[in-house]
Parts: C-alpha cells; sequence; structure tokens
C-alpha cells in the first residue's frame, strides 16, 4: 500500500512552512534515514529524512511551495513490490460510517449539528506524524489548544470540544477559532432556566478593541505613494508571539547602571593573553559574551529568580539557559548557551559566534533557540542608552543592555568620569516580583563591576 509523506512538525509551534527543495525525484529509491527534502519554517531551513522504504512514486507538493500546512501530504512513496507508475495520488485512509439511528423527526433535526461536531473531532492515526489528538488533550479532559486559541472561543462563547485542530498534532489555533466564527457552529450553549422563569436580559457584548483593516489603512496613504512587501512566516510569528505576549504577561520594570572600567580591563588582558590556534587567537571576547556569563551566575545567585511561568506551577530551573536575540533579515532570533553559569567566558564567546552565524544562515536546529530560561537583548552597538524589552515565554525574564559610556559620576564626594552601561531588566510580575527582580540585578551589577568573581 503506497504510505503518504506528511509535511512534518519540525517545532512544538510550527503551524506552516514552505518546501524548499525535493532532494529526490520521482522514481528515486528511498530508504529509511534518507534527506529527502528541505523545508524552511519561520525560523530556519531543516533537512527532512524518510521514515520509510520504497520508491518516491509521486511529488504532490513540488519545491518552491510556501506556507504548506502541517500534516499535508506532500509525496507518496510506492511501497516493495508496488508498481510506482500505477500510483496516482495521496493513499486516502477509509473513513469510518456511522449509522444513523432511528429519531423521531422533531429530534432528528435538534440533534444533527452535535453528531456532526462529535464527527469532526473524532482523532486520526497518520501512518507516518503518529497520533492527532483532533482538538483534544491525550488524556481527553482538556481540549488541546493554544493560550490565544482558549481566548478567542471563550470571548466568542465557543466550546473548544467541538473545535477541530489544523495545528500540530491537532492542536487548536487561532484561524480554527475564526472558522468556527464564521461557520457559526460549536457555540457553547446557555443553561436551560426554569420553566415559567422570566428569560433574563441578555448582556450586550462588549465590542473588542481592534485596529483598522487593511483596506482603512491603505485608505490613509495616497495611492502609489507606498510599496507593499507580504509578511514571511518569520514576521508573522514574531507579531503573534509578541503581541501575545504583550496582552498576556503583566511586565514590570528595574533599570540600573554599571560602571565598565573593570570589566574592559579584565576583557582587554584576557584577550591579549589567548593562546594562538591555527595562526588566530582562540577567542576574542566581547561585552556582551560577558554580560551573559554575569546574567547565568546572577540567576544562580537569585535561583527563585530563575523560573517560568505555569498556570499549575512554577518551574524553578536547575540550570541557567541564556538565550541571546541576534538579528538576522526580516526579523531575529534568540539562540541559547545552555548551562552558561557553568561555562567559561571562552566557551561562551565561541559558542555564541557560531551560533550567531548559523542563526543568519538560518541552519540553526530547534533545540538550538527553543526553550532557555532568560535572555539578553543588547543594542548597545547601535549607540542605545537605555530600552526595555519584551518578555519572550516560557522566560520570566528578559535583559535590555544599552551601550556603554562615558559618564561623570560621583565617587567619595567628588565628580569623576567613569564608563556605564545602563540595563533594564523586564520581568513577568506573575513569576518574578519587583523586589525579586530588583536582587537579581543587583547580583548581576555585583559581577560587572567585579568582573574577576566570574573566573573563580
Amino acid at each position: 500500500m503506497p504510505v503518504n509523506i506528511l509535511m512534518p512538525a519540525l517545532s512544538p509551534t510550527m503551524e506552516k512552512g514552505n518546501l524548499a527543495k525535493w532532494l529526490k525525484k520521482e522514481g528515486d529509491a528511498i530508504k529509511s534515514g534518507d534527506i529527502i527534502a528541505e523545508i524552511e519554517t519561520d525560523k530556519a531551513t531543516m533537512e527532512v529524512e524518510a521514515v520509510d522504504e520504497g520508491v518516491l512514486a509521486k511529488i504532490v507538493v513540488p519545491e518552491g511551495t510556501a506556507d504548506v500546512a502541517v500534516n499535508e501530504v506532500i509525496g507518496v512513496i510506492a511501497g516493495e513490490g508496488e508498481d510506482a507508475k500505477s500510483v496516482s495520488g495521496p493513499a486516502k485512509a477509509d473513513a469510518p460510517k456511522a449509522e444513523a439511528p432511528k429519531q423521531e423527526p422533531a429530534k432528528a433535526e435538534a440533534t444533527a449539528p452535535k453528531a456532526e461536531a462529535k464527527h469532526e473531532s473524532t482523532p486520526q492515526v497518520t501512518a507516518e506524524s503518529g497520533l492527532n489528538t483532533g482538538g483534544k488533550s491525550v488524556s481527553g479532559d482538556r481540549p488541546f489548544a493554544s493560550p490565544l486559541a482558549r481566548r478567542l472561543a471563550k470571548e466568542a462563547g465557543i466550546d473548544l470540544g467541538k473545535v477541530q485542530g489544523s495545528g500540530p498534532h491537532g492542536r487548536i489555533v487561532e484561524k480554527d477559532i475564526e472558522a468556527a466564527k464564521q461557520g457559526g457552529a460549536a457555540k457553547t450553549a446557555p443553561a436551560a432556566a426554569p420553566a415559567g422563569a422570566p428569560a433574563a436580559p441578555k448582556p450586550a457584548a462588549a465590542p473588542l478593541a481592534t485596529g483598522p483593516s487593511d483596506e482603512q489603512t491603505k485608505k490613509l496613504f495616497a495611492p502609489g505613494s507606498y510599496e507593499e512587501i507580504p509578511h514571511d512566516g518569520m514576521r508573522k510569528t514574531i507579531a503573534r508571539r509578541l503581541t501575545e505576549a504583550k496582552q498576556t504577561i503583566p511586565h514590570f520594570y528595574v533599570t540600573l547602571d554599571c560602571e565598565l572600567d573593570a570589566l574592559l580591563k579584565l576583557r582587554a588582558e584576557l584577550n591579549a593573553a589567548a593562546p594562538e590556534k591555527d595562526g588566530k587567537p582562540a577567542y576574542k571576547l566581547s561585552v556582551n559574551d560577558m554580560v551573559i556569563k554575569a546574567l547565568a551566575l546572577a540567576l544562580k545567585a537569585v535561583p527563585d529568580a530563575n523560573v517560568s511561568w505555569t498556570d499549575a506551577a512554577m518551574l524553578k530551573h536547575r540550570h541557567a539557559d541564556v538565550g541571546v536575540a541576534v538579528s538576522i533579515p526580516g526579523g531575529l532570533i534568540t539562540p541559547i548557551i545552555r548551562d552558561a553559569c557553568h561555562k567559561t567566558l571562552s566557551q561562551i564567546s565561541n559558542e555564541m559566534k557560531d551560533m550567531a552565524a548559523r542563526a543568519k544562515a538560518r541552519k540553526l536546529k530547534p533545540e538550538e533557540y527553543q526553550g532557555g530560561t532568560t535572555a539578553v537583548s543588547n543594542l548597545g552597538m547601535f549607540g542605545v542608552k537605555d530600552f526595555a524589552a519584551v518578555v519572550n515565554p516560557p522566560h520570566a525574564t528578559i535583559l535590555a543592555v544599552g551601550a556603554g559610556e562615558q559618564r561623570v559620576i560621583v565617587k567619595g564626594g567628588q565628580p569623576a568620569v567613569a564608563t556605564v552601561m545602563s540595563v533594564t531588566l523586564s520581568t513577568d510580575h506573575r513569576a518574578v516580583d519587583g523586589a525579586l527582580g530588583a536582587e537579581l540585578l543587583q547580583a548581576f551589577k555585583g559581577y560587572i563591576e567585579k568582573p574577576m568573581a566570574m573566573l573563580v
């Protein structure tokens, strides 16, 4: 029997991807483990391995196709002994046939929508992707939906249990709620009033705060005075995640100044002492490398701030995994230095250079940029004095780093000149309170102003 090749979910949040290139052509023999295609996600270009053996009988989705949904059939493999030329399209599983029970005409009409919704939420299993939960959690007690989808469903009065999820592993996402709104289905039924009781007045629904539509926005500008540049997957993901973060995370900000003179002196000494490797210095430390190390050590010193928020519990992390915002064409990505508090400055520096280069080429693996316990966003190289960054879940904190600059300060009652850097810690106030955030920032300041402590 032919086997479908499905668009894989290369990350937990992936819903669509671009089929960049086929590395096999129709008629080619395929073995399990062969690289058969390249998929572009919003963050990286990934290679796809075959999980079945046979002959690539048909390419359903041609290379260069954008926005291919997860679990969509992209090709077909003919199995052993099958004629590849006879395969004309994707293999189709027989749909279960439900026999309609006999019922009275009035009851049949009333229960028809319920039966239809039940059929739509039936889980399906595919040969390659595994279980599709069809919008239900694996345990069956709670619908499997994104936080944004839950909020939209609640506002629209939609029963998530009757919505078919189209996201990875059947997860209900925003577009599924919008489809349910347009279809007018899966509305949560109001509780029946007691017989003879007067009907309660229906409260007026509060209008949702929305901005102008695309067409309304375009009318604000003269025709021909602008160029339309369609959003790519990365920009859409950034917009969705940051909008969700600002709407659902109560941000709290703490700012202080750090003197850099001792750190700059130590950095120069360490770089001058770097051994040669292949005719080049084995490392070249940047201020950002030392910021990463200082933040990791500060989280180790203040472990209650090294956390992630969930509705059920606080996740207190055993390691300080520091993400670093890297600007790439069309957006940004955050590669993660794992267990940074236990790595040397030279290790952090070399890892950061390698991952930044691969990030700009979109060659990072999902495990290299997903997760982490905090993040650093540094705009000092652009001369930015200070700014506040947006917390990127599952992190509870992010440190915004400004430029080091000569400033007049007071020492011993006398004016003096020092190199000073302003930093702002953004926190998820649900997980990190103001006093705890200030304690973390004080610990960070201690390592920056007494950098020798980072070497012991």
